[in-house]
């Protein structure tokens, strides 16, 4: 009879207690769901005019020296460039090759909300020009990722961790659209709420994704040495070069890539399962 009643009170605690988890300790990366009613898939987000610290004398040495750098106000995708997005264009204009492993039935189905990946830097510029758009400077991107106080990465100086941002999964971590990449809508729940990140792995002006999931394209050519002779009134990167620009790191890269001033760079035509993008305005 004792043990009967044990028993009794046992599963009564397990069951009480499983109903009442919180939501964060059942997750182990960003969900497939949206987590945050910030507005659909190419919603943009106004960064006002000002002033902002750009570069990292700690960092890198294309990323020296930290220099202030202005900028007119512009508009900016609150969120990547998603997979049922990219689709739109694929199914309008024949003469783009999809990327590769590309999936249309998950592109057009519940994991269309993927970042598109695999996505050439001609390809990103056609997209964001279709949708009347265009590609950001490569300061537009930093100043969007990064606000006006310096930190380190888009949500502060703390580093990454798993529910905030899709990264560190290596060069053999790709397993498919599905499984490797983190919804555009993800980073705002679970553990973010413990660190006290009440926003999340959101940027300082409410951007998604800026560090990890895909790394991003900027308008700018590459050159290592552009900030010694930086404009500091928008600058639009050197005139011509042999590579682009990518921001952000990607689901691949180590925290030290997700810094929001860390540069690396492809060809126009390169296309690889780590690279996205997001689209920017002028504000008039």
């Amino acid at each position: 009879m004792t043990h009967t009643w044990l028993l009794g009170i046992m599963a009564v605690f397990f069951i009480f207690n499983g109903l009442s988890q919180p939501a964060w300790s059942q997750e182990s990366k960003p969900g497939d769901a949206p987590e945050q009613d910030d507005g659909p898939p190419g919603s943009m987000v106004l960064i006002p005019e000002g002033d902002f610290l750009m570069g990292d004398n700690d960092g890198s040495r294309n990323e020296r020296p930290e220099h202030s750098v202005w900028l007119d106000a512009y508009s900016i995708d609150r969120y990547e460039v998603t997979m049922a997005e990219y689709q739109k264009l694929l199914d309008t204009d024949y003469s783009i090759e999809p990327p590769p492993l590309w999936d249309d039935g998950i592109a057009t189905g519940e994991f269309g909300i993927r970042p598109a990946v695999g996505i050439s830097w001609n390809d990103a510029k056609r997209y964001c020009q279709w949708v009347e758009k265009r590609l950001p400077t490569e300061a537009e991107w930093e100043k969007a990722a990064r606000g006006t106080d310096g930190r380190r990465y888009p949500w502060g100086h703390m580093q990454p961790f798993v529910d905030i941002a899709n990264y560190n999964q290596g060069t053999t971590g790709w397993v498919s659209y599905k499984l490797t990449l983190s919804p555009v809508t993800s980073g705002t729940r679970g553990m973010s709420i413990r660190h006290g990140l009440k926003q999340g792995g959101k940027s300082a002006y409410g951007l998604y994704n800026m560090a990890g999931n895909a790394a991003e394209w900027v308008d700018d050519w590459y050159d290592r040495f552009y900030y010694e002779e930086s404009p500091k009134k928008n600058p639009q990167g050197p005139a011509e070069g042999d590579y682009k620009v990518l921001r952000g790191g990607s689901w691949e890269d180590q925290p030290v890539n997700l810094r929001v001033t860390a540069r690396s760079k492809g060809e126009v035509d390169f296309q690889d399962l780590t690279t996205g993008f997001r689209c920017a305005k002028d504000a008039k």
